[in-house]
């Protein structure tokens, strides 16, 4: 979008370095974490059984760690907060190449994870929800193309660090990455909010008429909005939340899911690049999508397809069918990838997001982390996943219901 003088608007930088936020966060995902595994066992005393503990508990700790973050950022600003976590996540992954004892690599790996899978995703998402409104799905779906590059550059990078240098040495070389990329660019280009260099969200002449403008600086001032105590927040939160519960339950199991069906492991590891291709097309698509319609109609949509999904993988039989599954789940993660980003900052404005969305985000990563474990239970006492799979289709029909009746405590335009 242009200004009045035929700038290109200032915000689009803002993506560009979000999504090298995004791209960073990395070595912190499960899909960064996970070509490291097989190393860390054969040179440590540690099980695969203790390293999924850790995993457990490290997720555990990001779910409570970006709720502090976002609600930090509201106060000094995501630019500060990605800046002192890119920092800390270098230190994180400096830790990891020198832990030679469990204790060490419980702190080292807790760290990782959260400040990998919550801390730096989430200032990368305030400042694209902070920047944009009218065209916030366009940002954030170019803003998302970092997570999409980092999935499938980080791991065959960590693979080819790996086999020339060393795990350790690799997670030396990941650490300097993160702090080449983003720290640079957020000092000497990220701004918090337009207001502070004299814009408007969007590159607009005035700002949104429906919320209360931000002042310079980004002090958003008092926020008495209700979050773990509001009804309403949590009308919204949990069909937010289901898609993450659901999809990381099957992933989790998808190789024994297709066992079960006939199908070899090597089918079940060809559907994840289908998925993430399918994925990224869907988020450039579903962006400009959620601002002419909204929010609460993708997630509808979202949570449809991924309904689809989960009757679909009961009767796949073929690699071609395990192709459209996974077709099914990447357009479901394109489009919540979308919603995820831009719901809470359409329907509570930008004063305050952090609070609100770091929150949601704390309860999302809390589901994922709890997803596998209630599919395995129901398995082991039915011994197959028919079961645990319709359950799981409920939730999703709970959630599709339930975000209808969402009317948030929105702060008043002026």
């Amino acid at each position: 979008m242009l200004l009045g003088d035929r700038r290109p608007f200032y915000g689009w930088v803002i993506v560009g370095v979000g999504a090298l936020i995004a791209f960073s966060s990395g070595p912190g995902q499960s899909y960064g974490f996970s070509v490291f595994l097989d190393s860390i066992i054969e040179d440590t005393a540690l099980s695969r059984t203790q390293i999924s503990l850790l995993y457990a508990i490290g997720t555990g700790v990001s779910a409570v760690m970006v709720a502090g973050v976002s609600r930090l950022a509201d106060r000094y600003g995501p630019r500060a907060m990605a800046t002192l976590v890119a920092l800390l996540m270098g230190l994180a992954c400096f830790a990891m190449a020198g832990a030679v004892g469990s204790i060490q690599f419980f702190f080292a790996f807790a760290a990782l994870r959260a400040l990998g899978q919550g801390s730096l995703p989430i200032n990368a998402t305030l400042l694209t929800a902070t920047w944009f409104v009218a065209r916030r799905g366009r940002a954030m779906a170019i803003m998302g193309l970092g997570f999409a590059a980092s999935n499938a550059i980080i791991p065959p990078l960590g693979r080819m660090l790996i086999d020339s240098i060393g795990w350790r040495e690799a997670y030396v070389v990941l650490g300097v990455m993160v702090w080449v990329l983003v720290i640079p660019g957020v000092l000497l280009l990220v701004r918090n909010a337009p207001e502070d260099i004299g814009l408007f969200p969007d590159g607009a002449d005035a700002p949104p008429e429906d919320e209360r403008p931000l002042e310079p600086g980004n002090r958003p001032g008092p926020d008495n909005r209700r979050v773990f105590s509001s009804k309403q927040f949590w009308l919204i939160a949990l069909p937010l939340s289901t898609p993450s519960l659901v999809v990381t339950a099957i992933i989790f199991h998808q190789t024994s899911i297709f066992e079960e069906r006939g199908l070899s492991a090597d089918v079940a590891a060809f559907i994840f690049p289908v998925m993430a291709v399918t994925s990224a097309i869907t988020a450039l698509i579903a962006g400009p999508l959620v601002d002419r319609v909204g929010p609460v109609k993708l997630v509808r949509f979202n949570l449809v397809i991924l309904l689809v999904a989960l009757f679909f993988i009961q009767v796949v039989s073929t690699p071609v069918m395990a192709a459209v599954y996974a077709v099914l789940l990447g357009v479901s993660g394109g489009s919540w990838q979308i919603v995820n980003g831009v719901t809470w900052a359409h329907l509570y404005g930008r004063r305050g997001l952090g609070r609100i969305q770091g929150s949601a985000v704390m309860i999302s990563i809390s589901a994922a982390a709890i997803g596998p474990l209630p599919l395995s239970a129901m398995h082991d006492w039915t011994g197959n996943y028919t079961l645990a799979l319709m359950v799981m289709a409920l939730l999703v029909v709970a959630g599709a219901i339930t975000i209808g009746f969402a009317k948030p405590e929105r702060q008043p335009a002026r």
